[in-house]
């Protein structure tokens, strides 16, 4: 920082506003060492709402559940490991390796900046996808895995986010581990470095969850653009990916796909033009720079080549070439815009040369199964201010109008199951319990829960 310019910030509040780990993280993180980097209170701020929290509230989660079913870390009880658990273990080792790899050639960003991914990865796609895993009642095989497998992945974070954030590290490696080990050492910064299980390590699961997970995020890309809730179960959805050899990861992790998207089914799309038409415009400041007066003879060859083959290739990042006057010209995925026109009925996203088209339609069928999700929220929302513990079980009253009554007495499984309800009943409410007046998409309805006695 140049004092004659005047640009000086006092370390002190930084630390004040946001703590010393956010701020020793975005120096790790920002730059390569040796470089100018900005800096501010903000800048340090945002590494506190993106990442420190995201971990905080990672590890909240486990300590909160584990210490409901008083779960203890045992690698002797049974397990049952799931695919995501598989591929946490194996990209969790795969994050050891290469950490200390980075720490050992003394390369800050790279010990620093994959953990970041790890913890994203690890909060908005391993637990997203696990959670009803610790929230069902009882000890079972499955349970105990994501159990262990969580604390894991939390444990080893803590050891190697320790150079880098001291504090928040040593929090909780010590009650992670001391406390439930009288023979551990008493700080993280005294504990071993992470050792390295290459067996765990499965490049391919790896590569094909990785997948997995993006063509999740195209499914919900393809969802907002029709303005169309995620508690809005839909129909279907169908991906087409670039490569051959994936088209076995729609199959092989349906179920995962299913549940991420809320839709009944998941396929491969027998051609991309089932649910979308590509278009080519070829930009007349790239080409036309580069080729100067061949471009309108370009631009019609381009126009006549087949739009989804040439726009699967530009997507992928390839180029393709076109003809003119006997001459052979390459051209380059930034020259050309591609567009998606969607057919009828469907709504497409696409990145590089995978897309998913979500079936639009919906049913009344559908409509009123997304009323009992939009009723389940709210009565979650009553549960917390209400004050109730995550693990009571309630009692439910309430009185809706007719297309919303339907759609619970359609959907009352679900619901109790959701809610951790003993009963759900349509009647007046009683003054001792809690209760909640809303309106939503129509309907109206006034909902009651009490503590189940």
């Amino acid at each position: 920082m140049s004092k004659h310019v005047g640009n000086v910030i006092s370390p002190w509040t930084v630390i004040e506003e946001n703590g010393v780990d956010a701020m020793r993280w975005y120096l790790f993180t920002s730059s390569p060492a040796g470089q100018e980097r900005r800096f501010s209170s903000n800048l340090v701020n945002e590494v506190l709402r993106t990442f420190t929290l995201q971990l905080w509230n990672t590890y909240s989660f486990f300590v909160l559940y584990a210490n409901l079913d008083n779960w203890r870390p045992d690698p002797a009880q049974s397990m049952a490991f799931s695919d995501l658990d598989r591929w946490l273990l194996s990209a969790l080792n795969a994050l050891v390796r290469d950490i200390t790899v980075a720490y050992e050639n003394y390369d800050v960003n790279s010990a620093t900046r994959p953990i970041q991914a790890f913890v994203d990865r690890l909060s908005n796609w391993y637990l997203r996808r696990s959670r009803r895993r610790f929230w069902k009642s009882g000890e079972d095989a499955d349970k105990n895995a994501a159990y262990y497998t969580l604390y894991t992945a939390l444990v080893t974070v803590a050891k190697l986010i320790a150079p880098a954030m001291p504090f928040i590290s040593d929090e909780i490696y010590r009650n992670l581990v001391c406390s439930v080990d009288a023979d551990a050492v008493e700080s993280v910064h005294m504990a071993n470095w992470p050792e390295l299980n290459e067996s765990l390590i499965n490049e391919q699961l790896n590569r094909e969850m990785d997948l997995t997970a993006s063509l999740a995020s195209l499914g919900h890309s393809a969802r907002n653009k029709a303005n169309l809730k995620v508690r809005q179960p839909l129909a279907e959805c169908a991906f087409s990916v670039g490569m051959a050899e994936n088209q076995g990861v729609i199959a092989k992790y349906a179920d995962i796909l299913k549940d991420e998207l809320n839709v009944k089914n998941v396929r491969l799309l027998d051609a991309a033009s089932e649910a979308m038409q590509f278009t080519l415009n070829p930009l007349p400041k790239q080409l036309g720079q580069k080729y100067g007066k061949l471009f309108p003879g370009l631009r019609q060859s381009i126009m006549a080549l087949d739009a989804m083959d040439a726009g699967r290739k530009l997507l992928g990042g390839e180029s393709v070439t076109v003809s003119l006057d006997g001459q052979d010209y390459e051209i380059l995925p930034d020259e050309v815009e591609v567009r998606a026109d969607a057919h009828e009925g469907f709504v497409v996203a696409s990145e590089g040369s995978n897309i998913a088209a979500l079936v639009s339609t919906l049913t009344p069928e559908l409509l009123r199964e997304g009323l009992a999700r939009e009723f389940v929220r709210r009565i979650q929302d009553l549960r917390k201010s209400a004050g109730l513990e995550i693990s009571d079980r309630i009692d439910i009253v309430y009185q809706a109008s007719a297309e919303l009554a339907q759609a619970i007495e359609e959907n009352r499984e679900y619901i109790a199951n959701e809610t951790l309800a003993l009963s759900l009943a349509s009647g007046s409410v009683s003054e001792d319990y809690s209760v909640l007046n809303d309106s939503f998409d129509g309907e109206t309805v006034t909902i009651g829960l009490c503590k189940a006695r």
